[in-house]
């Protein structure tokens, strides 16, 4: 993404602030991970939406209509002795000629200049509560300003968190977002068909997921954009289980939920299927149920219908589909409003989906389920969970299926980004079968 993208979007947003203001968005801290090992660094997603800059040790400051430039970088400066150890920096000269900011300071001086921009300022826009101390940091700076209003200096005497103006902008994706997460889920797609060809019983669920890594990171992407949930048999009926260290066995099915990261940017599909490359009658009949309610609320991504659409119209075929197989007693309607099917279909049909895997914007506005519209992009995953339970049938324990695929709202309708991961029966079992001939 060019350095205009980050440009228009920081512009966006003063605009929005209006002048008397300044935001301050620090990117996120560095974890260790033990001892002297840190967790590979990845920049906090607003820090990044607005900057592109990619380093630790860093905060941006926006202050509308400074003389000396609005953008304003605090970063690490160059250091020969310490790019050795651990990498290149890109200093001051690069934070201005590389990411665009008008002015950059040293990271370590940031107490001494920052308070002088708060000066005259109505507003400051910053989001408290991520991290404690860098939110007293923020009310040190400003009660240093306070010091000097008898010098006739004012203070900035309110605060505005940030997330309202700034996930909104994010919320609707711009045609550069939308080409890197369609390549970010053609990747996965490339993935998820790879790990269909080389699935067999006997292998461990961490083999399948280094598969899905290796194919991540051949294209591109250096890491997933979440930690990959690789689930045979009872462990597909976990809905975030991560540990991955089962053997997979001849007869169960595997729930695959793993998506790349791209420049930022997450994608997040899911798909099931058997292990030995052919569904029994039972996971069939499930499986064809959660497809069925996955392409209909595929469906109602459109402008125009709400935000909770989708999720109706796969409670319902969900539903009906259990009091037809027996596995829910009653009627529909019923069984909806007593909310029974939540014992196996417990959590919503989509999500945002962005820079974060689970992204930013509001669901409801005014206490209403939001209108879709172009731009806007969510997943759409149904599923079934059958954990061995009373009054379950035996022949249902640990069926568990979930089909996820990422959506983009459009001008006409939608776009599913996820198309090329096979998910009908027929596709997934001649895509496998081929894999075992070859």
């Amino acid at each position: 993404m060019n350095k205009r993208e980050f440009f228009r979007r920081r512009k966006r947003l003063m605009d929005l602030m209006g002048d008397e203001s300044v935001a301050i968005i620090p990117t996120s801290p560095v974890h260790i991970r033990n001892r002297d090992v840190e967790f590979p660094h990845r920049p906090d997603s607003d820090f990044f939406y607005l900057s592109g800059y990619p380093e630790p040790e860093a905060v941006l400051v926006l202050v509308p209509d400074r003389h000396h430039g609005e953008f304003v970088l605090f970063c690490r400066e160059r250091d020969e002795k310490m790019e050795t150890w651990n990498g290149r920096r890109s200093g001051l000269e690069g934070a201005c000629d590389i990411y665009g900011a008008n002015d950059a300071f040293p990271i370590e001086d940031m107490d001494d200049i920052l308070p002088g921009m708060l000066e005259d300022r109505e507003r400051i826009y910053y989001t408290m509560g991520n991290d404690s101390g860098f939110d007293q940091r923020v009310l040190g700076w400003v009660n240093q300003v306070r010091k000097q209003a008898r010098t006739g200096i004012n203070a900035p005497d309110e605060f505005v968190s940030l997330n309202h103006l700034l996930h909104e902008m994010r919320l609707f994706k711009s045609r550069s977002e939308i080409t890197l997460m369609k390549k970010a889920a053609k990747i996965s797609c490339h993935a998820h068909k790879r790990a269909m060809k080389v699935c067999k019983p006997g292998m461990m669920e961490y083999q399948i997921e280094a598969e899905l890594l290796h194919e991540f990171m051949r294209h591109g992407c250096r890491s997933a954009a979440y930690p990959s949930i690789v689930g045979s048999g009872e462990n597909g009926c976990i809905l975030h289980y991560t540990e991955n260290n089962s053997e997979m066995n001849d007869g169960e099915l595997l729930l695959i939920d793993a998506g790349a990261e791209l420049e930022g940017y997450a994608s997040d599909i899911t798909r099931t299927f058997p292990v030995n490359g052919e569904y029994s009658k039972e996971q069939k009949q499930i499986y064809e149920l959660v497809l069925e309610a996955n392409e209909k609320a595929i469906k109602k991504v459109r402008p125009g219908n709400h935000w909770n659409d989708p999720h109706d119209v796969a409670v319902e075929i969900l539903t009906e589909g259990m009091v037809s197989l027996g596995i829910l007693k009653g009627t529909v309607k019923s069984n909806i409003k007593n909310e029974s099917y939540k014992k196996y279909f417990m959590h919503r049909t989509g999500h945002w989906l962005g820079m974060d895997v689970h992204d930013v914007g509001d669901y409801k506005l005014d206490g209403e389920w939001r209108k879709l519209e172009p731009g806007m992009v969510t997943t759409i995953e149904p599923g079934l969970y059958f954990q061995p339970q009373n009054g379950l049938q035996k022949k249902w324990w640990n069926i568990g299926v979930r089909i996820e695929d990422d959506v983009l709202v459009t001008k006409e309708g939608n776009e599913v980004f996820s198309h090329d991961a096979p998910k009908t029966v027929d596709e997934i079992q001649a895509l496998m079968a081929t894999a075992k001939v070859a």
